[in-house]
């Protein structure tokens, strides 16, 4: 056994009693990054107020003391007391795009918005529910995951959190159409090379029996449990270095698009099964 595989066996970001270890925390912020948080925080409550803002998380590399200057983006879960509006929508977006113009260190922001009742409620419990209390760090309110159950590698969790590939195949499909910049088709093929190795990863948890957010990690594990399927390993390993360095090349988006993600869709359906349908 080598020192990746050893690695591997022993480090599975998991607490004593086999349940997921939450990743990310406040004083793991790389220190380029903690003007940008703190700006974050205060521009969070200046456009949710009070009233409406329950909670608010970090997560992402940025939490994980894994983020790159100039490279990285700033992840954001917002969590209000009730559904979200249009319009709190909108301003969320303008708020994420003023701290992104702001801050030359961060490229991009991404900022989720949900209620505190959808997040803790039964249909999100191994989705929204896990994303909370696993891969969010609190940076704003009370934290929700102390409401929600400790989490383990099992095929419920990896149905949850990504058994709707296939849905998510026909919009990018249309988006990749639409793409008709440098910009766009770079920012398209980090989010889509991200979300299938992730789905990659889920597809072969339970039989690892652990958790991890590493692209590179995840890549080389389901390399590890798919020993039959090589071409797929590589071109998994080529999407998580697609979503550290993006690409422009539309031949990239179609072999992530068109070849990796209707393959994956498939072989996850069959192991784990489709994902709950939301309303």
């Amino acid at each position: 056994m080598n020192e990746a595989t050893a690695c591997e066996d022993t480090d599975r970001g998991l607490a004593p009693d086999g349940t997921i270890l939450r990743e990310g925390a406040l004083d793991r912020v790389p220190g380029p990054f903690v003007p940008v948080v703190e700006a974050a925080r205060d521009r969070i409550v200046g456009t949710f107020g009070a009233t409406r803002l329950h909670s608010a998380y970090l997560y992402g590399s940025i939490p994980r003391g894994t983020a790159i200057p100039g490279v990285s983006d700033l992840d954001l879960l917002v969590a209000l007391h009730d559904a979200p509006t249009g319009a709190e929508r909108t301003a969320g977006e303008e708020a994420g795009a003023a701290l992104d113009a702001a801050f030359p260190v961060i490229d991009g922001v991404g900022l989720l918005l949900d209620s505190a009742g959808a997040l803790l409620g039964e249909v999100e419990r191994h989705d929204g529910g896990f994303f909370v209390a696993c891969l969010c760090t609190p940076l704003i309110g009370p934290d929700l995951a102390a409401q929600l159950p400790r989490y383990r590698p099992t095929s419920l969790l990896a149905r949850e959190t990504n058994g709707d590939l296939a849905l998510a195949l026909p919009r990018w499909r249309t988006m990749a159409a639409e793409a008709v910049t440098d910009e766009a088709r770079l920012r398209l093929s980090r989010g889509v090379a991200r979300r299938l190795v992730r789905t990659a990863f889920t597809l072969v948890m339970p039989r690892w029996g652990g958790w991890t957010s590493d692209l590179r990690r995840s890549a080389e594990l389901f390399a590890r449990f798919c020993p039959d399927h090589p071409e797929r390993a590589a071109q998994v390993r080529a999407a998580a270095g697609t979503a550290r360095t993006p690409s422009p090349d539309p031949a990239v988006l179609a072999m992530l698009i068109e070849s990796l993600g209707p393959w994956l869709a498939a072989e996850y359906t069959a192991a784990h099964g489709v994902k709950a349908p939301r309303p």
